[in-house]
């Protein structure tokens, strides 16, 4: 949330981030309509982002952008076989996830 901040880009609405704990919420989240973008950690536990939001693509219609973290750039694989719009990789760095986000944002519109 530091990373991005409240508007990350002019062309974008200001952010309000919802912060949630365990995979069960976000699917419950992401289920009812209430979120717009998701940022999901790759190397969560128990339920990894990654594994995450391949089940969320699969199960939601209308699945909003979803960008994960991954532990190394080496894994973007993974990222790709989740279905994820975007990767980035830790350590964050803000240029890069800005533009995850921007892009996996832009390409939602355009569809």
């Amino acid at each position: 949330m530091l990373a991005l901040g409240r508007k990350p880009h002019p062309e974008l609405e200001q952010f309000d981030y919802l912060e949630v704990a365990t995979g069960p919420v976000v699917i419950e989240r992401l289920d009812a309509g209430e979120v717009d973008l998701a940022i999901l950690d790759g190397e969560s536990q128990p339920t990894g982002g990654l594994g995450l939001a391949k089940q969320l693509r699969d199960e939601i219609d209308d699945c909003p952008p979803i960008v994960v973290i991954i532990g190394r750039p080496d894994d973007v694989w993974l990222a790709n076989w989740s279905r994820a719009d975007a990767a980035v990789s830790h350590p964050l760095d803000p240029i890069r996830l800005t533009a995850a986000v921007v892009g996996a944002l832009r390409n939602r519109s355009a569809a």
